[in-house]
């Protein structure tokens, strides 16, 4: 019980698709090809050899019979024809319900759950009503001798007042035509004298025809004959002029056969002789090309040995290469490794001689960095010379400037001089009487020397000769000589002076 509370709503749909499948399964229908099948109610739909399923209660099923029905349509009474002849006419006549969805909605409409008599018998009245209006538009004649044509007027005429209907017309064939006056009887009469009238005149004809195609035939057979002997005659002409250009064909030809058959002879000893140098000819050909054969035999052979010799000996010179390579390869493998020995011994003095170099390097540096450190220091005491001559210079002005100039008189003087030291011989002339030539040349170096303290006085403004003998006695008495400025080392200086001088003239002796 719980199961079922718990599992209600599945059972509840199982329920439903059963009592579904059930109400599908009532519901299946399924037309046959000759039964329409109308289903009405919630749809309106028609079935023609297919399947579908009607819904129960709520749609309903009609069936519609699609089979040919046939009808036999007859005039209930005489009906008079275009020409007023009473005929009564009998047709059979085949209809059925139409396929085409438009008419058969009408059939629907008219002929639903009807009986097959009952759309026979409505189909009949129309046949019958169009069939009466044809036969009073036509004469009697006419339909008898074309019902055909009769039968297609009564179809077209009744197709569209059946289609209304939902009806369709199969076939529409003419049975028979009846009159009660023997009128179509008559009518046969007529035709059979006409006939008979017809035959006659044919025979008349036609016998007429026999006489003049005989008479024609007996002139024609006449001429025949007369033309016949005409021809034997011409022919019997012809054949013996034939016979006698025969003969003298014959003979000419037994002539011509006679100097053909001497021509002939001659032309087949000609034939044997040439035949016969021919043979010859290629017997000796044969012999030749036997003779060429041997000699390529003998070639063959000759080259198959010289081939042979030529492998055995190209086979022992690759056996020897073979092994020469071999000894080779054992060489160059042995020199291999001692390369290869040689290369770890310089491998390693290598790495010997890097680590050498190494320490040399690093002993450079450190010797680089000992000359920088000096040179460094040499230079920080040059600059605080410098440093200390520039205050120097500063203090004194005039006394350094005449220090720097004292200090490069030597220099100067032994500039001077220089050219004086490369003459290697003098030859004098003469002079100008008061000083020989000698004296001349070695009081240059003076002369210059004094020449260039004048222009240092006249330029500058520094008199050398007054600072030279500043420190005298007859410069410090008699004429009162002072450099104003100058300490201890201003006339150390002025001694200075002398002294380069004199280096000067130690320095070029010639110049004196």
């Amino acid at each position: 019980m719980d199961f079922l509370l718990e599992n209600l709503g599945l059972v509840i749909g199982i329920v439903a698709a059963i009592v579904l499948l059930g109400i599908i399964a009532s519901g299946y229908v399924k037309a046959p090809p000759d039964t329409a099948f109308i289903i009405s109610g919630l749809r309106k739909k028609t079935i023609i050899g297919k399947s579908s399923v009607k819904i129960p209660f709520l749609e309903r099923l009609d069936r519609l019979s699609l089979k040919l029905i046939p009808i036999d349509v007859k005039t209930s009474s005489a009906v008079p024809t275009a020409d007023y002849i009473n005929i009564q006419v009998d047709a059979a006549v085949n209809v059925k319900i139409s396929s085409e969805q438009e008419r058969l909605k009408l059939a629907a409409e008219n002929f639903l759950n009807q009986p097959t008599e009952y759309i026979a018998r409505v189909a009949r009245e129309v046949l019958e009503g169009n069939m009466r209006e044809i036969v009073g538009r036509m004469r009697l004649e006419e339909m008898v001798s074309d019902r055909q044509k009769f039968a297609n007027l009564v179809k077209e005429n009744a197709e569209p007042d059946l289609a209304a209907m939902g009806l369709d017309i199969v076939s529409f064939n003419v049975q028979n035509f009846t009159d009660s006056n023997g009128v179509i009887d008559d009518l046969g009469i007529d035709n059979i004298s006409q006939i008979k009238k017809k035959a006659a005149i044919a025979k008349a004809e036609a016998e007429k025809e026999i006489a003049v195609a005989k008479a024609d035939a007996d002139r024609q057979a006449n001429d025949a004959r007369i033309n016949a002997e005409r021809e034997i005659a011409i022919k019997n002409n012809e054949l013996e002029i034939q016979k006698a250009d025969l003969k003298t064909k014959s003979d000419t030809k037994k002539a011509e056969a006679d100097a053909a058959y001497e021509i002939q002879k001659e032309e087949q000893r000609k034939s044997i002789e040439v035949t016969a140098a021919e043979a010859n000819i290629a017997r000796e050909e044969k012999n030749i090309l036997l003779k060429q054969k041997e000699a390529e035999v003998m070639e063959q052979a000759l080259d198959a040995q010289i081939r042979k010799k030529a492998e055995a000996e190209r086979f022992a010179r690759q056996q020897k290469a073979e092994a020469e390579l071999f000894e080779r390869q054992k060489e160059a493998e042995a020199r291999k490794f001692q390369i290869q020995k040689e290369a770890e011994a310089q491998k390693a003095q290598a790495e010997a001689d890097r680590y050498s170099k190494e320490q040399d390097a690093i002993g450079i540096r450190q010797v680089g960095e000992a000359e920088a450190e000096a040179i460094r220091a040499k230079g920080l005491a040059e600059a605080e010379a410098m440093e200390k001559k520039a205050e120097a210079y500063q203090k004194y002005n005039n006394a350094a400037m005449a220090e720097m100039l004292i200090q490069v008189l030597p220099e100067v003087a032994a500039r001077i001089a220089e050219p004086l030291t490369q003459i290697d011989k003098i030859t004098i002339i003469g002079g100008d009487g008061n000083a020989s030539g000698i004296d001349a040349v070695a009081g240059n170096v003076p002369a210059v020397m004094t020449r260039l303290f004048e222009t240092m006085k006249e330029t500058v403004g520094i008199d050398l000769n007054e600072i030279v003998k500043a420190d005298t006695y007859d410069a410090k008495v008699t004429r009162n000589v002072n450099l104003s400025g100058l300490k201890q080392s201003d006339s150390e200086a002025a001694l200075t002076i002398g002294s380069g001088m004199e280096a000067a003239v130690q320095e070029n002796p010639q110049a004196e």
